[in-house]
């Protein structure tokens, strides 16, 4: 092992924690674990999670990779994290969590959306300010939130984190963040990469919250190094760098070799994410997609879905299936269910921007209502949304050459052929499908290599890195593309006939 370079990515998500450890020269994964979250909910749409269950979670699954024989601590380099995007972390003076993190799956802040559009004059000044709209989900509405509804937790706050760089914060104590997460709060302006302060001022007229915000950083350089007690805590050494790390999608990108134009990711996860890699800002006139920046250095443009995994776990536990038997139903029926359609707005949505939708299940006859063709139905539903997302992209002038699939929907093979077939591209996935984890140790190398060894190119490290799997090369189906492309026509008419009920 002598002279080998070891460097930790740790992906934090909804749904738990995962972590690798990249040796660079043997060019391979030499140990990985991940560990569970649990998740606050109630009928209003709050979701939350407690920032101590994220580092807890860090810790253990630290431990276990670290605990492998394959492991030299002695070697560790550096750590990048990737995590959850749009989360809201309130800390006081002390740097002590006032309250559980609000999530980007939380809908409970809509009305606040709404003030916050008013305040800045509309839509069209909002995205002018900051590039974006005030989502429902995104951190903006969440302060607002937060002033209005529990005032005397507001006024405790010293600073407001997202999820990475609260665990960047519990590595390292420094509060600093990079623009790529940043993009994703609303109180960012993505095209001059800084804070806006229309939108600051929009949430808190007094200009508290601008000394609130953490540093910002450039994404290729350390957030800081770990603190000497979590050095000594897991026997790392103590000049140990941290990354800057970044949102889950924006370190996914770098896990899948999407930071050059012509890349498009799709991740099948609880959420569902389109996104491609653009040399400078794309604002979309509608609102659509979301005009985030990289954390390689340039933008992101993406398309987010609420309701995907959501959909086929919802599914599974109603029929009470697991996955191999979700599967055989969903194989067993036709593509098209036999004409049943899902809008699958279990969450309500983001694209299209319908915060309070419902779930519409449509077609249903005697013949075919049956477990199959619903269990099918959920996963098109899923995947003709997220088709949407493509069509918002192709009409912001980003033309994909080739999906790259991620999440845990991509390991289904007859997933991957839904999505081939209703997207008609071919679809690669690469060989560790673990894309934010990787990504987050390749930032690590390249924050590292930079600060050490000088200049290093990120795409140099993803060529070297990201392997795609020819075996599950999925080419779509002709007869089935053309099929597919009549649904998704009818999708869209559901979609629209539907869309009055859905904005009530």
């Amino acid at each position: 092992m002598a002279g080998d370079q070891l460097f930790i990515g740790l992906d934090s998500g909804t749904q738990g924690t995962k972590v690798i450890v990249l040796s660079r020269q043997k060019g391979r994964i030499l140990a990985q674990a991940n560990a569970h979250h649990d998740i606050i909910e109630n009928k209003r749409g709050g979701r939350e999670q407690h920032p101590h269950w994220w580092t807890d979670a860090c810790k253990l699954v630290l431990e276990k990779v670290l605990g492998n024989r394959a492991v030299d601590r002695k070697l560790v380099k550096a750590v990048s994290v990737s995590g959850q995007q749009h989360g809201m972390v309130p800390l006081d003076t002390d740097g002590a969590v006032i309250r559980p993190a609000k999530l980007w799956c939380d809908t409970e802040t809509k009305s606040q959306c709404r003030t916050l559009t008013e305040r800045v004059g509309g839509d069209q000044a909002v995205r002018s300010a900051i590039g974006n709209y005030v989502a429902a989900g995104f951190t903006a509405s969440k302060l607002l939130w937060l002033k209005e509804n529990e005032p005397q937790n507001y006024d405790r706050l010293a600073t407001v984190l997202l999820p990475h760089d609260y665990i960047n914060f519990w590595l390292t104590g420094q509060r600093r963040t990079e623009c790529g997460d940043a993009s994703g709060t609303a109180y960012f302006d993505v095209k001059n990469r800084c804070w806006s302060k229309i939108l600051l001022n929009a949430i808190d007229a007094s200009g508290k919250l601008e000394t609130c915000l953490p540093e910002l950083i450039d994404a290729r350089n350390p957030c800081g190094i770990l603190k000497p007690e979590i050095a000594r805590q897991f026997d790392l050494p103590k000049k140990t760098m941290v990354a800057a790390g970044g949102g889950d999608n924006m370190i996914a990108a770098i896990g899948t070799g999407n930071i050059k134009p012509g890349v498009i990711t799709v991740s099948l996860g609880t959420s569902g994410t389109i996104y491609a890699y653009s040399d400078k800002p794309i604002v979309d006139p509608k609102g659509e997609l979301a005009a985030f920046c990289s954390s390689s250095g340039g933008w992101l443009p993406l398309v987010c879905t609420m309701n995907v995994t959501v959909t086929t776990e919802l599914l599974r536990s109603l029929f009470k299936l697991d996955l191999k038997k979700y599967t055989s139903l969903v194989a067993k029926a036709p593509p098209g269910a036999e004409g049943l359609l899902l809008l699958p707005y279990f969450n309500g949505e983001r694209t299209p921007a319908l915060p309070d939708a419902k779930a519409t299940l449509h077609g249903m006859t005697p013949m075919n209502l049956s477990a199959q063709n619903l269990c099918r139905a959920g996963m098109e539903g899923a995947t003709l949304g997220l088709r949407y997302g493509l069509d918002v992209i192709k009409r912001n002038g980003i033309s994909p050459k080739e999906l790259r699939l991620i999440g845990g929907g991509s390991n289904n093979p007859i997933w991957r052929q839904m999505v081939a077939d209703i997207f008609e591209k071919p679809v690669l996935l690469p060989k560790d499908t673990e894309a934010g984890a990787l990504g987050a140790a390749l930032q690590a190398m390249w924050c590292y290599c930079n600060q050490t060894e000088g200049k290093t190119d990120l795409e140099d490290l993803c060529a070297s890195f990201v392997l795609l799997d020819d075996t599950r090369r999925t080419e779509p189906v002709k007869a089935t593309a053309a099929l597919y492309r009549d649904i998704y026509s009818q999708y869209l008419e559901l979609e629209c006939c539907m869309r009055p009920l859905n904005q009530v």
